[in-house]
Protein backbone atom coordinates (compact mmCIF):
# COMPACT_ATOMS: atom_id res chain seq x y z
CA UNK A 1 0.00 0.00 0.00
CA UNK A 2 1.64 3.55 -1.07
CA UNK A 3 0.55 6.90 0.28
CA UNK A 4 2.09 10.45 0.07
CA UNK A 5 1.29 11.40 3.61
CA UNK A 6 3.70 11.22 6.72
CA UNK A 7 5.80 8.11 7.19
CA UNK A 8 4.84 6.24 10.48
CA UNK A 9 7.82 5.32 12.14
CA UNK A 10 7.72 1.55 11.54
CA UNK A 11 8.17 2.68 7.93
CA UNK A 12 10.82 5.32 8.47
CA UNK A 13 12.56 2.59 10.12
CA UNK A 14 12.44 0.32 6.88
CA UNK A 15 12.72 3.75 4.23
CA UNK A 16 16.03 4.06 5.90
CA UNK A 17 17.38 0.44 6.20
CA UNK A 18 16.47 -0.03 2.23
CA UNK A 19 18.73 3.36 2.22
CA UNK A 20 21.04 1.94 3.66
CA UNK A 21 24.45 -0.35 1.99
CA UNK A 22 24.17 -4.11 1.69
CA UNK A 23 24.88 -5.86 4.78
CA UNK A 24 23.69 -2.88 7.05
CA UNK A 25 21.65 -3.25 9.65
CA UNK A 26 19.26 -2.20 12.48
CA UNK A 27 21.29 -1.29 15.13
CA UNK A 28 21.23 0.06 18.95
CA UNK A 29 18.19 1.22 20.47
CA UNK A 30 16.19 0.57 17.04
CA UNK A 31 16.73 -3.15 16.98
CA UNK A 32 16.31 -3.66 20.64
CA UNK A 33 13.39 -2.21 20.43
CA UNK A 34 12.61 -4.69 18.24
CA UNK A 35 13.92 -7.66 20.20
CA UNK A 36 11.61 -6.52 23.25
CA UNK A 37 13.71 -3.79 25.00
CA UNK A 38 11.56 -1.85 27.18
CA UNK A 39 12.24 2.42 28.26
CA UNK A 40 14.97 3.27 25.16
CA UNK A 41 13.20 4.99 22.82
CA UNK A 42 15.29 6.67 20.47
CA UNK A 43 13.71 9.61 18.33
CA UNK A 44 15.96 8.18 14.97
CA UNK A 45 16.55 5.15 13.19
CA UNK A 46 20.07 3.79 14.38
CA UNK A 47 21.76 1.61 11.33
CA UNK A 48 25.16 0.12 11.32
CA UNK A 49 26.77 -0.13 8.24
CA UNK A 50 29.49 -1.93 7.04
CA UNK A 51 33.07 -0.07 7.73
CA UNK A 52 34.36 1.76 4.34
CA UNK A 53 30.38 1.97 3.08
CA UNK A 54 29.01 5.62 2.20
CA UNK A 55 27.01 7.69 4.61
CA UNK A 56 23.24 7.09 4.68
CA UNK A 57 22.20 10.57 3.21
CA UNK A 58 18.72 10.69 5.36
CA UNK A 59 18.19 13.01 8.83
CA UNK A 60 16.18 10.39 10.65
CA UNK A 61 19.30 8.29 10.73
CA UNK A 62 21.79 7.58 13.50
CA UNK A 63 24.69 5.44 11.31
CA UNK A 64 27.63 3.36 12.61
CA UNK A 65 30.19 1.74 11.24
CA UNK A 66 31.41 -1.98 11.91
CA UNK A 67 33.54 -3.91 10.58
CA UNK A 68 32.00 -7.32 12.75
CA UNK A 69 29.09 -7.88 11.37
CA UNK A 70 28.78 -11.87 11.40
CA UNK A 71 25.89 -14.15 11.76
CA UNK A 72 26.63 -13.92 15.76
CA UNK A 73 26.04 -10.58 16.05
CA UNK A 74 23.46 -9.51 13.09
CA UNK A 75 20.51 -12.25 13.45
CA UNK A 76 20.39 -14.10 9.85
CA UNK A 77 16.36 -14.21 9.44
CA UNK A 78 14.95 -12.04 11.49
CA UNK A 79 13.29 -9.11 9.36
CA UNK A 80 13.72 -6.42 9.16
CA UNK A 81 17.50 -7.03 9.39
CA UNK A 82 18.97 -6.32 12.69
CA UNK A 83 21.72 -7.12 15.06
CA UNK A 84 21.65 -9.28 18.10
CA UNK A 85 20.24 -8.24 21.51
CA UNK A 86 23.67 -8.20 23.31
CA UNK A 87 25.46 -6.16 20.14
CA UNK A 88 22.11 -3.90 20.43
CA UNK A 89 22.91 -2.78 24.36
CA UNK A 90 26.57 -3.11 23.40
CA UNK A 91 26.50 -0.23 21.07
CA UNK A 92 24.09 1.68 23.15
CA UNK A 93 26.19 1.68 25.46
CA UNK A 94 29.58 2.32 23.47
CA UNK A 95 27.59 5.13 22.08
CA UNK A 96 26.28 6.83 25.33
CA UNK A 97 26.53 9.95 26.32
CA UNK A 98 28.41 9.31 30.16
CA UNK A 99 29.74 6.28 32.00
CA UNK A 100 26.35 6.30 34.06
CA UNK A 101 24.38 6.32 30.60
CA UNK A 102 26.09 3.47 29.31
CA UNK A 103 25.19 1.24 32.01
CA UNK A 104 21.59 1.44 31.85
CA UNK A 105 21.20 -0.70 28.70
CA UNK A 106 23.38 -3.40 30.07
CA UNK A 107 21.56 -3.30 33.36
CA UNK A 108 17.87 -3.13 31.70
CA UNK A 109 18.53 -6.14 29.09
CA UNK A 110 19.30 -8.98 31.97
CA UNK A 111 16.69 -7.60 34.57
CA UNK A 112 14.09 -7.98 31.46
CA UNK A 113 15.14 -11.17 30.89
CA UNK A 114 16.30 -10.87 27.42
CA UNK A 115 19.45 -12.16 28.06
CA UNK A 116 22.35 -13.18 30.52
CA UNK A 117 25.75 -11.48 31.30
CA UNK A 118 27.63 -14.71 30.07
CA UNK A 119 25.87 -13.96 26.14
CA UNK A 120 26.65 -10.10 26.56
CA UNK A 121 30.62 -10.91 27.38
CA UNK A 122 30.94 -13.10 24.68
CA UNK A 123 29.62 -10.29 22.47
CA UNK A 124 31.68 -8.15 24.08
CA UNK A 125 34.80 -10.19 22.89
CA UNK A 126 33.66 -9.39 19.20
CA UNK A 127 33.14 -6.02 19.69
CA UNK A 128 36.64 -4.84 18.88
CA UNK A 129 37.56 -1.00 20.34
CA UNK A 130 34.81 0.80 22.01
CA UNK A 131 33.83 3.87 24.58
CA UNK A 132 33.60 2.93 28.26
CA UNK A 133 34.99 -0.65 28.01
CA UNK A 134 35.86 -0.87 31.46
CA UNK A 135 32.78 0.33 32.78
CA UNK A 136 30.64 -2.08 30.23
CA UNK A 137 32.79 -5.08 32.06
CA UNK A 138 32.36 -4.08 35.72
CA UNK A 139 28.36 -3.57 34.93
CA UNK A 140 28.36 -6.90 32.96
CA UNK A 141 30.01 -8.30 36.34
CA UNK A 142 27.31 -6.46 38.29
CA UNK A 143 23.91 -7.51 36.47
CA UNK A 144 25.54 -11.27 37.37
CA UNK A 145 26.11 -11.23 40.71
CA UNK A 146 24.87 -7.57 42.07
CA UNK A 147 26.43 -7.27 45.15
CA UNK A 148 28.36 -9.97 45.58
CA UNK A 149 30.02 -9.27 42.21
CA UNK A 150 31.74 -5.67 44.06
CA UNK A 151 34.68 -6.92 45.50
CA UNK A 152 34.48 -6.18 49.35
CA UNK A 153 38.49 -4.74 49.22
CA UNK A 154 37.09 -2.24 47.17
CA UNK A 155 34.53 -0.80 50.23
CA UNK A 156 37.24 -1.79 52.52
CA UNK A 157 39.62 0.39 50.79
CA UNK A 158 37.42 3.21 51.30
CA UNK A 159 36.87 3.24 54.39
CA UNK A 160 40.82 2.47 55.38
CA UNK A 161 41.78 5.72 53.69
CA UNK A 162 39.51 7.35 55.36
CA UNK A 163 40.83 5.86 58.71
CA UNK A 164 37.35 4.56 59.39
CA UNK A 165 36.54 1.19 61.34
CA UNK A 166 36.00 -2.24 59.31
CA UNK A 167 32.48 -3.30 59.48
CA UNK A 168 30.57 -6.71 60.01
CA UNK A 169 30.31 -8.17 57.09
CA UNK A 170 26.58 -10.04 56.04
CA UNK A 171 25.66 -9.08 59.11
CA UNK A 172 22.17 -10.82 59.59
CA UNK A 173 19.10 -9.06 61.36
CA UNK A 174 16.17 -11.71 61.79
CA UNK A 175 12.61 -10.36 62.17
CA UNK A 176 9.53 -11.76 62.21
CA UNK A 177 8.75 -12.06 58.54
CA UNK A 178 12.28 -13.25 57.93
CA UNK A 179 15.82 -13.08 57.91
CA UNK A 180 17.84 -10.01 56.40
CA UNK A 181 21.54 -9.42 55.45
CA UNK A 182 23.12 -6.70 55.41
CA UNK A 183 26.35 -6.04 53.47
CA UNK A 184 28.31 -4.25 56.03
CA UNK A 185 27.14 -3.44 59.75
CA UNK A 186 28.73 -1.03 62.31
CA UNK A 187 27.19 -2.39 65.81
CA UNK A 188 28.73 0.07 67.98
CA UNK A 189 27.66 3.21 65.95
CA UNK A 190 24.15 1.86 65.10
CA UNK A 191 24.88 2.00 61.25
CA UNK A 192 24.34 -0.10 58.64
CA UNK A 193 25.42 -0.11 54.66
CA UNK A 194 24.48 -2.09 51.33
CA UNK A 195 25.75 -2.09 47.86
CA UNK A 196 23.33 -2.64 45.19
CA UNK A 197 25.32 -4.10 42.09
CA UNK A 198 21.85 -3.60 39.89
CA UNK A 199 19.39 -0.66 40.06
CA UNK A 200 15.94 -1.63 40.18
CA UNK A 201 14.35 -1.20 36.95
CA UNK A 202 11.57 -3.45 37.52
CA UNK A 203 9.33 -2.27 39.86
CA UNK A 204 8.34 -4.97 41.86
CA UNK A 205 12.24 -5.56 42.74
CA UNK A 206 12.55 -2.25 43.70
CA UNK A 207 9.09 -2.26 45.86
CA UNK A 208 10.32 -5.16 47.51
CA UNK A 209 13.65 -3.61 48.55
CA UNK A 210 11.83 0.07 49.82
CA UNK A 211 9.41 -2.11 51.82
CA UNK A 212 12.51 -4.11 53.53
CA UNK A 213 14.12 -0.83 54.10
CA UNK A 214 10.97 0.71 55.61
CA UNK A 215 11.16 -2.24 58.30
CA UNK A 216 14.38 -1.91 58.70
CA UNK A 217 13.94 1.81 60.24
CA UNK A 218 10.89 1.30 61.91
CA UNK A 219 13.00 -1.47 63.84
CA UNK A 220 15.30 1.81 64.36
CA UNK A 221 18.22 0.75 62.45
CA UNK A 222 20.40 3.20 60.20
CA UNK A 223 20.79 2.32 56.75
CA UNK A 224 23.12 3.80 53.83
CA UNK A 225 22.52 2.70 50.69
CA UNK A 226 25.16 2.67 47.40
CA UNK A 227 25.79 2.23 44.12
CA UNK A 228 28.19 -0.05 42.84
CA UNK A 229 28.42 2.57 40.72
CA UNK A 230 29.32 5.11 43.11
CA UNK A 231 31.73 2.99 45.10
CA UNK A 232 33.94 2.26 41.85
CA UNK A 233 33.88 6.03 41.19
CA UNK A 234 32.92 8.47 43.82
CA UNK A 235 34.76 6.71 46.40
CA UNK A 236 35.25 10.30 48.33
CA UNK A 237 31.64 10.45 49.01
CA UNK A 238 30.43 7.43 50.46
CA UNK A 239 33.62 7.90 52.58
CA UNK A 240 32.16 11.19 53.73
CA UNK A 241 28.72 9.81 54.25
CA UNK A 242 29.92 6.85 55.93
CA UNK A 243 32.01 9.20 58.36
CA UNK A 244 29.15 11.44 58.93
CA UNK A 245 27.03 8.32 59.44
CA UNK A 246 29.30 6.92 62.07
CA UNK A 247 30.11 10.08 64.14
CA UNK A 248 26.00 10.24 64.16
CA UNK A 249 26.39 7.14 66.41
CA UNK A 250 29.31 8.55 68.40
CA UNK A 251 32.44 7.48 66.34
CA UNK A 252 35.47 9.75 66.98
CA UNK A 253 39.09 9.45 65.94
Amino acid sequence: MTHNGPLTPEQDMWVCLLAAPPGSALAGPTAARLEGLQGFASTSTWVVVPYGKPRIRRDSVTMLWSIRLGPDDVHPSREPRRTSIERSVLDMASNAPSQRAARAPLLAVVQQGLTVPDRLREALTRRGPCKYRAVITETIDDAEGGVQSLPERAFDRILRRRGLPGPTRQYVVRRPDGRYYLDADWADYDLSAEVHGLPHLEVRNWDADLDRHNELTIDGRRLLQFASYAVRHAPSRVADQVERGLRRGGFRR
